[in-house]
């Protein structure tokens, strides 16, 4: 009679095969694709496992509590927010995370939504297809010599912050917690941020501290017309005071890929506006980035067990 095999919750409806190899020594369950907090508390009861990989859902102290044999919790991707990691230090629980895995996706991510923004793209696509031919009145932002502000300076914002020099940006950068920085990013306190930057891009994870950390005082202390960029959380921006700052002209465009309520639901105050280009939360979501995230949120994980 073999063994049972010791088990391994997913929280979503998929891993990729790369990663379900490494774990060939353990049962894998899948939460589905939107799973809730009592559903994978529900499945903890159930199955004790004794890793979870979080990829969607939060995972918080009764899911711990419902799986006594749960020693670590993996992140699939970079940003734990959705853990409770108060809650598994207390029980002795080791949260990680595959920082870096997608940094790539998430950065050419947040390049492309300041392209979108700088240059209209979103808007001038559906003027076409109404029959306009607007070239003799629309100007596109030009970015070669602007300042552009990096709030987080992972691999992520390091990633992009290479990407904005290698188009003749100015590159100012704030993140208390980085050590050594390539030459072309200026390291700056946020009050310098605020005041010189032409685009604002938040690659940072979501704290108490940070909640909220553009709203309607720190918006406007920026330039009139900045443009914001947001791949990272949502509740990193007070949203009614980005859209009034919009409508004002305080800030002159945003491209936002995370939101305060995931998922959106409409209607939406975002929808009715034209200078924001909104994406679901997809920035680290390619095929590449797929597997990479898995195989780290396994490797992670099986280095816990393994001690």
């Amino acid at each position: 009679m073999s063994a049972i095999k010791p088990t391994f919750l997913v929280t979503g409806s998929d891993l990729a095969a790369a990663a379900l190899a490494l774990l060939h020594d353990h049962e894998v369950v899948y939460a589905g694709k939107t799973p809730t907090e009592d559903h994978i508390v529900a499945l903890c009861r159930q199955h004790d496992p004794v890793a979870i990989i979080v990829r969607y859902s939060k995972v918080g102290a009764a899911a711990m509590d419902a799986a006594p044999s749960l020693k670590v919790i993996s992140k699939h991707g970079s940003g734990t927010d959705t853990i409770d990691k108060s809650a598994a230090a207390a029980r002795g629980i080791q949260v990680v995370a595959a920082a870096g895995a997608n940094a790539a996706a998430v950065a050419e991510h947040a390049l492309a939504l300041l392209m979108a923004c700088a240059k209209s793209v979103v808007t001038l696509d559906a003027r076409m297809r109404q029959g306009h031919w607007d070239k003799a009145t629309h100007k596109s932002v030009e970015l070669e010599g602007r300042t552009v502000g990096l709030i987080g300076l992972g691999a992520i914002g390091q990633r992009f912050a290479r990407m904005a020099d290698a188009m003749g940006m100015r590159v100012l950068g704030f993140d208390p917690f980085a050590k050594e920085l390539p030459d072309y990013i200026e390291r700056a306190e946020l009050a310098t941020i605020w005041r010189e930057s032409d685009v604002i891009s938040l690659h940072c994870p979501l704290t108490p501290e940070n909640a909220k950390l553009l709203n309607a005082q720190t918006l406007g202390a920026c330039k009139k017309g900045v443009i914001v960029v947001n791949t990272a959380r949502g509740g990193l921006i007070d949203e009614p005071a980005l859209l009034a700052a919009i409508r004002s002209g305080q800030v002159g465009s945003a491209g936002l890929d995370s939101f305060a309520a995931e998922p959106m639901t409409a209607p939406h105050p975002f929808h009715g506006e034209a200078r924001i280009t909104l994406s679901p939360h997809i920035g680290g979501v390619t095929a590449d980035a797929y597997v990479k995230m898995g195989v780290a949120a396994a490797k992670n994980a099986l280095a816990v067990l393994q001690g």
